[in-house]
């Protein structure tokens, strides 16, 4: 079963490759997403990591979370589930 991770304080600079090979030496990782502010085009400083294998993903978490990442001290943990998001009605 696939698990979700959450990777935080990521250098503005990482890309959807540079996560993906990270986590790689854990396991196989189906998907790296590092989320980008959608207007002006930059890296938000966080992103997300799918591995095929949960437990190959509590072992990234544990040895990955606090290491240094390009320079910078990453938080990874288990992702939580997306709140769904309010309706604040239309723009037009």
């Amino acid at each position: 079963m696939s698990q979700k991770i959450y990777v935080g304080n990521l250098g503005f600079s990482v890309n959807n490759e540079d996560l993906k090979a990270k986590f790689e030496h854990y396991g196989s990782v189906s998907s790296a997403n590092v989320i980008m502010d959608r207007d002006s085009g930059r890296s938000k400083g966080f992103g997300f990591v799918e591995m095929n294998e949960k437990s190959d993903a509590m072992t990234a978490i544990s040895e990955l979370n606090g290491s240094d990442f390009q320079g910078r001290q990453m938080n990874v943990s288990e992702a939580k589930p997306q709140a769904p998001r309010e309706s604040r009605g239309s723009r037009y």
